[in-house]
């Protein structure tokens, strides 16, 4: 079991042979493979030998926690929307709203649409929460709101079925 290399460890693999480590994620390495190009191998994967090792910088940060960070602040501090992916079970299903009289009519939309505003909710949920936190108003108001806000995010768990990826999920009180 190997751990903790560094960008520019080199090693060997027993089925893709030499390469160099180019990306250090939390559980695995991206490597540059001579024969077989980039392969991202699970850092407790067996059969790789280290040739040359390079100690990680400690104030290193990876690609990957500056990607995550940097959507977090535009999730912030805009009213930019990320793509979020509908869990595969539903694509191309749709929404049948029966009512209880029987003399109405049904109301039926793409799923797609209703997780498309599920989501704009949850975005708009998440804008106003960073404003109150980073309003002039004094911690105890703060503190009031930022409750009233998780209670909503608990409310619409219900909805967490749609969600492909489960950080995209609302989430209550714990």
């Amino acid at each position: 079991m190997i751990t903790d290399l560094g960008i520019g460890s080199r090693v060997k693999h027993h089925i893709y042979g030499t390469g160099v480590i180019i990306q250090v994620r939390t559980d695995s390495y991206e490597i540059t493979f001579m024969e077989h190009g980039i392969k991202n191998i699970l850092k407790n994967a067996q059969g790789l030998e280290i040739i040359e090792a390079v100690e990680t910088p400690s104030d290193l940060i990876s690609y990957e926690k500056i990607e995550r960070r940097l959507i977090n602040i535009l999730r912030d501090f805009s009213d930019i929307q990320e793509t979020v992916p509908l869990a595969g079970k539903w694509t191309g299903g749709k929404l049948i709203l029966v009512p209880g009289n029987n003399t109405l009519k049904e109301k039926e939309m793409p799923i797609e649409v209703f997780f498309h505003k599920i989501v704009m909710i949850r975005d708009r949920i998440r804008v106003l929460e960073q404003r109150v936190n980073s309003s002039n108003l004094i911690d105890e108001e703060k503190v009031n709101i930022q409750q009233y806000i998780t209670r909503i995010y608990g409310s619409l768990t219900s909805f967490n079925v749609l969600f492909k990826n489960k950080e995209d999920q609302f989430v209550g009180e714990k």
